[in-house]
This record gives C-alpha cells, sequence and structure tokens, in this order.
C-alpha cells in the first residue's frame, strides 16, 4: 500500500515539474512539453525497481533536456516589431492605461534590442537603439504619471499637491504607515532625503525605519495644518512629524496664494462633504503574457540567429519616434515661484516624495540670468508678521500632534548668507526666538539648522533651497541630533 502511494505521489510531483521548468518560455513551448510528459507516462516510467527520488530526477533531467531546445528569434526585430507597436499606441494615447500599454511596449523593445548577440553586426546600431527607446519609455511613464487616474480624488488646483497626496496614498498601500512624514514647502520637499536619513537611522540602530516626504510648494502653516487634520487618513498617521522650513511659512503678512487656491478647488469641496482621498481598492493583476527574450541556448552548438519574416514590413532603421513628442518638463507656473526659485522637473520626484537636485548654487552666474530680489521687495517677507492667521495654524497642529500622541520637530532649514539681507535676516531672528520660546512652552522640539556649517553654496541650487548635497547633509546632521526622540521601528 505505501508503495502505491509513493508512486501516486511521485507520478503527481513529476507531472508538475514541466510547468516548473517550463516557466518564462512561450505558450507553444509549454504546450508541445505538456503534450509529451503526461501523468500516466511518467507513472509508466517509473519501475517497481526503481526508489522515488532517482524517479524523479530521471525524469525531470528529460525534461530539462527537451527544454533546451529554443525557437530560434532575430532579437533585433522583435524588439522593432515592440518599438513600431509602442509608437503606434502612443499617437491615441490620452489616459494613464494607455500610456502604461505604451511603456510595457517599450520595456519590451529594449530587452529585446538588448539581447542582440555582442558580436552581432547588427550589435553597435542596437546599443544606440536601446539608449533611443530608453528614452521613449521614459517619456511614456511620465506621461503615465501625470495622467490621472478615472477614479482619483479631485485637484486640489496644485499639480504638486495632488501627485503628492497620490503617491503618499500609494505609498500607504505598498509600504504602511510611514514611521516618520516630513511635511513643509519646496524647502523640505528639496531639502530632507529620507532615504539618507533612513541610512543614517539604521547604522545608529533604529532599525530600517519608514519614512515619506510630503513637501508642498508653497505649503505654509495652514496648509500643513489642514493638510495633517483634514486631508491624511487618521489612522495612518506617524509617531513623529518633521516638519522642516523656514520663517517664510509662518508670516501672517502675505497672501497665502497656494492654500487660497487650495480652499477653492474641487478637491476641498468633497473634503467639505465629509469624504476624505482613501486607499484605491485592490485590483487583480492582469493576465498578460509578455514576450521577453529568455535565456535559452540551443544544444551543443552557438546559438545562430536567422532573418525573421514578420507579417508586416519593418523598417529596421526607425527613427527616435520620440522626435514628435514634446519632451517638456513639468514646472512651477510663474504665479506660484517663490522669489528665486529656480523652475524644477516634478518627474525626479522618487518614491518616497522627495526632489532630488543636483544643480549647484554659483551666485556669480546665477543672478545673469535672474534679478536679484531684496527682502525689501520680496512678497514672502510682506508685511512681516509672525501673529495672526499662520500662528493660529501652527497652534492647532501642535495641539493636534500632543492630543494623538505625535511627536512633533520643527526644523528651521539653512538659507545662503547672500540671501540673508537686514530685512531677511530681522524676520529670521524673530522667527528663531519665538520658536525657542513657543517649543518650551507648548511642548514641540525646535531644532535650528541655520548655522554656518550648512550655508555653503555648494549645498544649494539657488540661495533658499538645498540640493540634493545639501539634503543629505541636513539628514545627517538632523539624525546626529541628540535632543530628537527618533522612533524605533514598529512589528
Amino acid at each position: 500500500m505505501s508503495r502505491f502511494y509513493s508512486l501516486r505521489f511521485t507520478t503527481q510531483i513529476l507531472a508538475l515539474l514541466p510547468m516548473v521548468l517550463m516557466a518564462g518560455c512561450s505558450q507553444s513551448q509549454q504546450s508541445a512539453t505538456l503534450s509529451q510528459v503526461s501523468e500516466k507516462a511518467i507513472a509508466a516510467q517509473v519501475s517497481e525497481s526503481e526508489s522515488v527520488p532517482n524517479a524523479i530526477a530521471r525524469s525531470a533531467n528529460q525534461i530539462i533536456s527537451k527544454s533546451n531546445h529554443c525557437v530560434e528569434t532575430n532579437p533585433f526585430d522583435e524588439s522593432v516589431r515592440f518599438a513600431l507597436r509602442a509608437s503606434n499606441l502612443a499617437q491615441n494615447a490620452r489616459t494613464k492605461e494607455d500610456w502604461d500599454e505604451v511603456a510595457r511596449q517599450w520595456v519590451q523593445a529594449v530587452a529585446w534590442m538588448q539581447a542582440v548577440p555582442p558580436r552581432s553586426p547588427r550589435r553597435s546600431f542596437a546599443e544606440r537603439k536601446v539608449v533611443e527607446y530608453m528614452r521613449n519609455l521614459t517619456y511614456s511613464q511620465q506621461q503615465a504619471a501625470r495622467s490621472r487616474s478615472v477614479s482619483a480624488f479631485p485637484s486640489f488646483d496644485s499639480e504638486l499637491f495632488d501627485r503628492q497626496l497620490e503617491l503618499y496614498l500609494s505609498y500607504l498601500s505598498t509600504v504602511g504607515t510611514p514611521d516618520i512624514l516630513i511635511v513643509g514647502s519646496s524647502r523640505a520637499l528639496q531639502g530632507v532625503d529620507p532615504n539618507q536619513m533612513q541610512r543614517s537611522l539604521t547604522a545608529r540602530g533604529y532599525g530600517n525605519l519608514r519614512i515619506f516626504n510630503f513637501g508642498i510648494n508653497g505649503a505654509t502653516a495652514q496648509l500643513v495644518n489642514y493638510l495633517i487634520r483634514e486631508i491624511l487618513p487618521p489612522e495612518h498617521l506617524p509617531p513623529m512629524i518633521l516638519w522642516a522650513d523656514g520663517v517664510r511659512a509662518f508670516n501672517s503678512g502675505r497672501f497665502d496664494r497656494t492654500f487660497a487656491a487650495v480652499l477653492a478647488s474641487a478637491g476641498h469641496q468633497r473634503i467639505g462633504s465629509g469624504i476624505r482621498p482613501q486607499l484605491a481598492q485592490a485590483q487583480p493583476y492582469p493576465t498578460t503574457c509578455h514576450e521577453f527574450p529568455a535565456l535559452c541556448v540551443a544544444r551543443g552548438s552557438k546559438f545562430n540567429f536567422y532573418q525573421a519574416k514578420p507579417d508586416i514590413t519593418l523598417d529596421p532603421i526607425m527613427g527616435d519616434s520620440s522626435a514628435d513628442w514634446e519632451l517638456t518638463d513639468l514646472v512651477y507656473r510663474s504665479g506660484q515661484q517663490p522669489v528665486n526659485l529656480t523652475p524644477i522637473s516634478l518627474d525626479n520626484i522618487d518614491a518616497q516624495g522627495f526632489l532630488p537636485l543636483s544643480d549647484r548654487y554659483n551666485p556669480n552666474t546665477y543672478y545673469q540670468r535672474r534679478p536679484y530680489v531684496s527682502g525689501r521687495y520680496d512678497g514672502d517677507y510682506q508685511s512681516f508678521n509672525l501673529e495672526g492667521v499662520q500662528a493660529r495654524a501652527f497652534d492647532s497642529v501642535v495641539a493636534f500632534t500632543r492630543g494623538r500622541n505625535i511627536s512633533l520637530v520643527l526644523v528651521n532649514l539653512p538659507l545662503t548668507q547672500g540671501y540673508l539681507d537686514s530685512v531677511r535676516w530681522s524676520a529670521e531672528r524673530q522667527f528663531r526666538d519665538r520658536m525657542i520660546y513657543l517649543s518650551r512652552q507648548q511642548g514641540f522640539l525646535f531644532v535650528d539648522l541655520s548655522q554656518r556649517a550648512l550655508t555653503q553654496y555648494d549645498y544649494f541650487v539657488d540661495p533658499s533651497h538645498l540640493n540634493r548635497y545639501g539634503a543629505r547633509a541636513v539628514s545627517q546632521k538632523l539624525v546626529a541630533e541628540p535632543s530628537i526622540p527618533w522612533p524605533r521601528r514598529r512589528n
């Protein structure tokens, strides 16, 4: 009886082997192999005198031997076929789903073109085509990211706000609630690097903390208060909020353009009706069978490619199909730009919400292209007042975080010395003194990083915004700050 069950079990295992070993091959190859290796045939191969493990090994070797027979395919022609399909689809792509499909076709075009053998006479040409196809892939990915989903929450009339919100909800669905949430204006968006902070904290024994940067250009205390109290799902608030910014976000004397636009938006109307943005419902994955080149080698010989004869005529010397596409960066609108803000592409924002910029600020060349504006005429410092609506919004944030046992860390980010003329320097000093006083009274932590060590020009992309090198230095400096009660990794 035990021998019968061993045979039966062996038969079932051997019947599954073709499906496991042939994973990744074409459907025609799978069908051919499965038809040759049926359950009944495998059972017949196991003799009464042969052990079960030996039978499995012998049959597996036979299947592997048969699977080594590959269908010879010309990777160059396969690549051009996918490239032509991607180009045609791109002509009428409108939705996120349309651009997703275009990107999938370019991915396959790149993979097949990269599979052209190193000694092929077409290899040098193929390498140039890979670079071209990668540009087209990048463009289609950018278009997919810019296209709002049909089920997306109504817009808040701020492209960056909408994108960051969509990314944060996706982050929650994929990674979970962050341990640390970075908020603030574009100074936070560009000035605090979650990846660097994560690595530095891990090195200090805090575990692999989850950190997300929800910086929004033009964000003030009012907008941050609105974000954490009205928009973000309460169950997904982190144990620590790191608010990285500066005096401009707390000036109640200037017109709060970004917050005014949000209050007039369709998104705010939805919030007013009691509906918050929620995580998207999980959908089943598509069952598309992708046609990537497999690393199959014909038995006992060098793999030889033949000239394919497709059903349609392909032009192997296809021009750059992105030539007719407008490869423009998505930049801040001029009406929303603070003084001296460098236009940037939002497509460079990484998966943790951080915008890394590599340019280094050089005042000798910077002001050859832009006019210098003193603090007296800078709208961000207009009618300077640390009381009023921004102060009330800040008090609301402090009370809200304290009531939910969320650690609040307010970080005063550095500025270049040349930017701090007498007007700005006076405002900066008033802000620091006020926050030191309030932190002692209300229980939040204030960290001042305006010291000279972090104000060197190489750390900035413009007079008031850090580049990726400055963001790295700031993140390291924050992790080394002994007064910050960093959370421990939750199970």
